[in-house]
């Protein structure tokens, strides 16, 4: 699908639209007959799931959120507030200009403090904790990989939900990295074949999927869209970033990388495949993104 420019404040509009209201009204019309039939005496929920602390709070159920957008200010009130008000009002609940309902009760981070927005603190009910990477066995891990040439390696995704409309942002990637003096692995995700990107140098993998607590303990470098769940593997193995946001909060993860100096974004519509080449060189020869990055990795780690 050809890339569209990022719009950070439609896509944060549009969370509103849609989380707030459509999805918010369908869910909780799913979740009410449920919580009524099985009586459960805690609600546990992602934070955008709106409808589940909706009948939550309808059913004066205490309930846990837990965060799930790494930088923290793409969930704005002034754009959710009000569609999540008229569903509120359907169930009898008052407004809440200010998303309160969201820090009720506890509220669990999987994400570094010194990540989150400063403009977007984190409510005192709010509790870290780190969370599993993955249970893959190291065994599974597939014999390329335990067989790579002594040189720096760099891993390439845009996620699972980006990745179909990135365009031709792949190859522009793979044009300008391959290139280098490394290796480089891609995943491409499940629905889209590795043969799309076409015949590729010995040192290029492309793969569906390698689980990443497999694969990021053996990487330098991760290229990837700034999505809140791959920006935050990466830092949890303490690795500096090359960020091409493509929508969401994606942007906003990316900045916030750039502020801390772990990682250098790249406007993901004009970046060309030697820009990315130079941005991946830079980031690679500079010993500080890796230094700031392990930063972060000892943070979560504790």
């Amino acid at each position: 699908r050809p890339l569209a420019a990022v719009d950070v404040e439609g896509d944060i509009q549009g969370l509103g639209r849609g989380f707030g209201r459509r999805i918010d009204r369908e869910r909780a019309a799913d979740l009410l007959p449920l919580c009524k039939a099985w009586q459960p005496d805690l609600v546990v929920c992602e934070e955008t799931d709106f409808g589940a602390l909706v009948v939550a709070e309808y059913l004066g159920l205490p309930y846990a959120t837990v965060l799930v957008i790494a930088e923290g200010s793409f969930v704005r009130p002034d754009a959710i507030a009000g569609p999540l008000d008229e569903v509120r009002a359907e169930y009898g609940l008052l407004p809440d200009p200010t998303l309160a309902a969201l820090g009720r009760y506890l509220v669990l981070s999987p994400f570094p403090p010194s990540f989150r927005n400063p403009a977007a603190p984190l409510p005192a009910t709010a509790h870290g904790f780190r969370a599993m990477t993955s249970d893959a066995d190291p065994g599974d891990a597939p014999a390329w990989l335990a067989n790579l040439p002594d040189a720096p390696t760099v891993y390439l995704t845009l996620g699972t939900i980006y990745n179909v409309e990135s365009g031709d942002l792949f190859q522009r990637a793979l044009t300008g990295l391959r290139d280098l003096p490394i290796n480089i692995i891609v995943t491409v995700g499940r629905d889209i074949d590795p043969a799309e990107l076409g015949p590729q140098p010995a040192h290029v993998r492309i793969e569906g999927y390698v689980p990443q607590a497999l694969l990021l303990p053996r990487c330098d470098l991760v290229v990837c869209h700034g999505g809140s769940g791959s920006t935050m593997g990466a830092l949890a193995h303490g690795l500096p970033l090359v960020l091409l946001p493509l929508g969401a909060d994606q942007p906003l993860n990316a900045a916030r990388c750039e502020t801390l100096g772990v990682g250098v974004a790249l406007d993901v519509i004009t970046a060309t495949p030697h820009q990315i080449r130079d941005a991946a060189v830079a980031v690679l020869g500079d010993p500080g993104y890796r230094i700031a990055a392990e930063r972060l990795r000892d943070e979560i780690a504790a």
